[in-house]
């Protein structure tokens, strides 16, 4: 296969995954030494998500075919892409941590469900809770009313009972 070739499929994965993607965070990795990459790498496998390094025209060439030429602004200097293709938050809020906690990791930009997000889009997400917690949120919300009524029900009970006795 000739080299023309392998950067035309290495264009065509990029652009699959971009617009198979539920969310895609475009980070600057300048600064971090090989430990810290490495242990990014493992907090976003565990996550579900994919991280590699594309060369920045590539990459340019491959959201000209996703039509999210946007992105291209922020393609320039040493460029790691995350895609999740399951979770929305999840590349968001890993890379978010890690970012408080090494300095050198800038959030670049990202595509949220096809849409280009900024920086500030993907650090409110990431501060998201998780679906779990989300899920969590709303079972309380739906049961404060319930149990407001089973204690005024009690409540009543109890005077009645003292009333009657």
């Amino acid at each position: 296969m000739s080299v023309l070739e392998q950067k035309k499929q290495v264009v065509a994965d990029i652009a699959a995954k971009l617009n198979g993607s539920k969310a895609t965070v475009v980070v600057d990795y300048r600064g971090l030494n090989v430990a810290e990459v490495t242990e990014l790498r493992k907090q976003l496998r565990e996550a579900g998500v994919e991280f590699k390094v594309y060369k920045n025209t590539l990459t340019r060439r491959a959201t000209a075919e996703a039509n999210l030429t946007e992105l291209d602004a922020q393609l320039v200097g040493p460029t790691a892409i995350a895609f999740s293709a399951e979770d929305v938050i999840a590349p968001a809020k890993v890379l978010n941590e890690f970012a408080k906690k090494h300095e050198a990791l800038e959030i670049k930009a990202g595509v949220i469900e096809g849409q280009v997000a900024s920086v500030e889009e993907i650090k409110a997400l990431a501060e998201l809770p998780s679906r779990e917690g989300l899920l969590s949120m709303l079972a309380n919300v739906l049961q404060a009313p319930m149990r407001g009524f089973a204690l005024v029900t009690k409540a009543v009970a109890d005077q009645k009972e003292e009333q009657g006795a």
